[in-house]
């Protein structure tokens, strides 16, 4: 059995901790190296053989770290939030050009693709829809990436069907005076989303979907960090055999990469 040697870039926060106990549970991962905030991440890709990086660093760093990763011939598989349209284009031109397949996934719980896939679906029949994103008080971001890409899910599959053409075609609702700004969200790809940030939260999502005398909820919740392991070792044990970098776990999930 061919065993995959995995560096884990951020591994003294409270992810990348998780993510090293979980490559430690697995037999066909090595844990090569560790390295954080401070420590020379190029030189520890280069010295250490990994072949995967594991990275879940700040959104701040996030595309650095990447960019570093791909240089070094070594294949990314990024949890690390902050990175727009393209950023993930510029990263996949250049892993294509050094034959590396990789991953970038805002969200690694196959609950919360699923979330995604499920809101999708529902988008073209109701004409109205918000999302709430809910996580610790620590996190950076905000709108969480995971929301951001279930608003761009959502719209995209109105378009694909038609269905933001339509006599009840969706639309973000007014805001209507806000007597407190804000108070109404922000809007992204045409739909509202609403940020809480508490203690005693990890990563929890909800979109309310809303039309004529009905509403659909669709929420997913993760207790746990665990939450997100199942996911990163799918993606480490992908990624040596993709040839270009893709966004997000559904490929890895339903087999078109």
């Amino acid at each position: 059995m061919a065993v995959i040697r995995v560096l884990v870039n951020g591994a003294k926060g409270r992810m990348g901790q998780e993510v090293v106990r979980a490559i430690r549970g697995e037999s066909d991962l090595s844990l090569v190296a560790e390295t954080d905030l401070g420590d020379d991440l190029a030189a520890a890709l280069r010295t250490s053989g990994a072949e995967v990086a594991v990275d879940f660093t700040r959104p701040a760093d996030g595309v650095a770290n990447a960019e570093t990763i791909i240089r070094a011939g070594v294949r990314p598989v990024i949890g690390t939030t902050g990175f727009g349209p393209e950023d993930v284009d510029r990263l996949r031109r250049a892993a294509e050009a050094r034959g590396l397949g990789g991953v970038i996934a805002p969200n690694f719980a196959i609950g919360a693709v699923l979330l995604m896939r499920f809101a999708a679906e529902a988008a073209p029949h109701f004409p109205t829809v918000e999302i709430i994103e809910l996580h610790h008080d620590r996190k950076l971001d905000a709108p969480s990436g995971t929301a951001l890409l279930t608003a761009e899910r959502i719209a995209a599959s109105r378009r694909e069907s038609g269905a933001e053409a339509g006599p009840g075609a969706a639309k973000a609702p007014e805001a209507g005076e806000e007597k407190v700004a804000g108070v109404r969200g922000g809007a992204a790809s045409g739909v509202r989303i609403h940020a809480v940030r508490l203690q005693g939260l990890v990563a929890h999502q909800e979109v309310i979907f809303g039309g004529l005398g009905q509403t659909l909820t669709i929420r997913h919740d993760s207790i746990s960090r665990e939450s997100f392991m199942p996911g990163v070792i799918l993606a480490i044990r992908r990624v040596p055999g993709l040839r270009t970098l893709v966004y997000g776990l559904d490929d890895l999930l339903w087999g078109d990469a």
